[in-house]
């Protein structure tokens, strides 16, 4: 299934106009025609109950937009006229009266179902006689008066911050913010984006109810744009098109672990059996499609960024379905991985993360990381094509940005007598954590070591000295003779030390550790099969330092300070890459070919370097999310504009 494949089902032609030359919005006169012209889904929202919008968000395309003078509040408590309509049928044929007075100027924005309620309510008159009869034929040359009252709403004006992309007499475009409630409702009684609407744009009030001009929904801590019907008419056709899948929307996620670049979720969703305030995938439920593409994983696999297209509308469909996934999104009170992660997993699903997968979520994530980010969708009057993108805010940025502040990770390695445990203590002396393979290795050879047990339950006394401790002359000879014997022992010895490393790494970070340092010889000619290298080689936080260092120098340090021979020098240098190969893997080169001095004063430049080069690798994911945000909006603005040119 090709991601965001758009699904049209727009209304039929017969009902829109043909895009304007201009981008001004002129009012649309409809058709007459009977109760049965109306569409379905127009119906339907007359009578609230088109399902369809009660999603979480979509995404707009920042256009540039000037504010007016702010307006005044507006508010009514009681129906007072709007305005009333007098007029004469013309001569011709006769008329239904609910048709004739849709087709009047000043009603032609006005829905027909109100038309009939006021007739049916005693407030229209032929020749001076009230009619309530919607259906009562108009004959030419009859006098007809209407008056329509308004439907006023009952929510008070508020001034408020409101970010207005797009505005025309029938439709806006806002990006609602973060922990702000679209419209009152039972459980919620605190200002919402309605009074702000109110207070912007006054003439809502006249739509009446508790969420004038309001066709779909987000969640109170979804962020993201909103298209609001500014008249009766453009409510209507609003109402319709969402109803239809006609607009098509696209979201931003921030979710936990590595989903599949492309995937889906048809799992049918229904009310929590237990929790009211959720929903559940439930057997028997709703049917519910949800696709999305990831555009983005950090280093480490913690988190990633999707896109996710809603082919259905059901309540909390995002949340729910990526929960059931296994990538819950972060900061989501409801479905989210916060209370599970590192414990217990959701029932009825896998929690996918890493071995390096955060456990907490940044302090700053204090609501579900769901932004409504792109739609397509045509002008309600006009039919005109409007796409609109609006990116995540800054909360949603400074969250990913906290993701990625990981501590910087060092490893120092080089050939044996290069220098690389006196880089690693200057590197201590500078007050960052250390640790050495080397002095890992050794607790694991001593006589409670984990090795030690091993080599005693697999070999017997054979390895193993009168105190209990390896017996280290005798295994480098088993080494020596034979290399199968080599490669089973270090497979058990760095599956240990590896496991200390990480264990080392996350005390290091909990401690809040500017860079934490690692002596490991061996850090490349480690096989990838049971180490942890191959994966941190290409993260973020992780450097690799080698210490090069002369070969005679090398040699010398080696026969002076550990006694070693020239066939022991030989032996070991042969289980280790050249140095020449091992230096061109590194990240930094150190040269220890001159005094101890100049070796520790190296030490706190690359301390500086180090840091300096983590903290730009940790804000190259912003270039790179900004370029896939852009070539996904390119792509999905030339398949709608395909699209539009087919239909049209």
């Amino acid at each position: 299934m090709a991601f965001l494949k758009p699904r049209s089902r727009r209304l039929p032609k017969t009902n829109r106009q043909p895009s304007l030359l201009s981008e001004k919005c002129l009012p649309l006169q409809e058709e007459p025609g009977t109760d049965e012209t109306l569409p379905p889904t127009i119906k339907t929202a007359l009578q609230g109950e088109a399902e369809g919008r009660s999603s979480l968000s979509d995404e707009l395309e920042e256009l540039p937009f000037e504010d007016d003078d702010a307006a005044g509040p507006a508010s009514c408590s009681s129906e007072a006229p709007l305005q009333t309509v007098t007029c004469t049928a013309p001569s011709g044929k006769t008329d239904r009266l609910d048709r004739f007075l849709c087709a009047q100027p000043g009603l032609d924005s006005v829905s027909r179902e109100r038309v009939k309620q006021a007739i049916r309510a005693g407030q229209c008159q032929l020749d001076g006689i009230v009619c309530n009869d919607p259906s009562a034929k108009v004959k030419p040359g009859q006098n007809v008066s209407l008056t329509l009252t308004a439907e006023c709403s009952t929510v008070r004006a508020s001034e408020g911050p409101l970010e207005c992309l797009y505005a025309d007499k029938d439709l806006a475009v806002v990006n609602k913010p973060p922990h702000l409630a679209v419209h009152p409702c039972p459980s919620c009684t605190e200002e919402t984006l309605v009074h702000r609407l109110l207070y912007r744009f006054p003439q809502l009030a006249a739509l009446g109810g508790e969420r004038p001009g309001i066709v779909h929904r987000l969640d109170k801590d979804t962020s993201g744009l909103l298209l609001v019907a500014l008249t009766e008419n453009a409510r209507l056709r609003l109402s319709a098109d969402f109803a239809n899948r006609a607009i098509h929307k696209v979201y931003l996620a921030l979710v936990h672990g590595m989903p599949p670049e492309h995937g889906s979720c048809d799992a049918p969703l229904g009310r929590h059996p237990t929790v009211k305030v959720k929903m559940a995938v439930c057997p028997g439920g709703r049917d519910a499609l949800t696709e999305w593409q990831r555009l983005y994983t950090s280093p480490d696999g913690a988190f990633s960024l999707l896109a996710i297209r809603l082919h259905t509308g059901r309540t909390h469909q995002i949340r729910v379905h990526m929960q059931h996934m296994g990538y819950p999104l972060f900061g989501d009170p409801l479905y989210g991985g916060q209370r599970f992660l590192g414990a217990q997993k959701p029932s009825g699903s896998a929690l996918h993360l890493t071995a390096h997968a955060r456990t907490t979520e940044p302090a700053c994530c204090t609501r579900q990381m769901l932004h409504a980010w792109r739609l397509h969708a045509h002008h309600p009057i006009t039919g005109h094509p409007l796409t609109f993108r609006c990116d995540p805010p800054d909360d949603f940025q400074e969250v990913m940005r906290q993701l990625h502040a990981r501590m910087p990770r060092l490893v120092v390695t080089g050939c044996p007598g290069c220098g690389k445990s006196a880089l690693t203590h200057a590197l201590g002396a500078l007050g960052f954590p250390t640790w050495s393979a080397d002095a890992d290795v050794a607790a694991l050879y001593a006589p409670d070591g984990e090795v030690t047990g091993i080599l005693r339950l697999r070999w017997g006394d054979r390895f193993v000295n009168a105190d209990g401790s390896v017996n280290k002359q005798a295994l480098l000879e088993s080494m020596r003779l034979d290399p199968s014997f080599r490669h089973e022992l270090e497979t058990i010895v760095h599956r240990f030390v590896y496991a200390a490393l990480e264990r080392f790494w996350e005390t290091a970070a909990k401690e809040g550790a500017p860079l934490a340092v690692a002596e490991v010889p061996l850090w490349f000619e480690s096989s990838p099969s049971h180490t942890q290298p191959a994966q941190d080689a290409t993260s973020d936080e992780l450097f690799v330092a080698g210490v090069a260092c002369d070969r005679q120098i090398r040699h010398e340090r080696l026969r002076q300070r550990r006694g070693w021979s020239e066939d022991l020098i030989a032996l070991m240098d042969s289980w280790q890459w050249p140095e020449e190969k091992k230096m061109a893997a590194c990240d930094i080169v150190i040269d220890n070919s001159r005094s101890l001095e100049e070796l520790e004063a190296q030490a706190t430049t690359l301390a500086k370097d180090i840091q300096a080069r983590a903290a730009q690798r940790q804000q190259s994911w912003q270039v790179i999310v900004r370029q896939r945000l852009d070539q996904l909006h390119n792509r999905l603005t030339e398949e709608n504009n395909a699209e539009d040119t087919e239909e049209a």
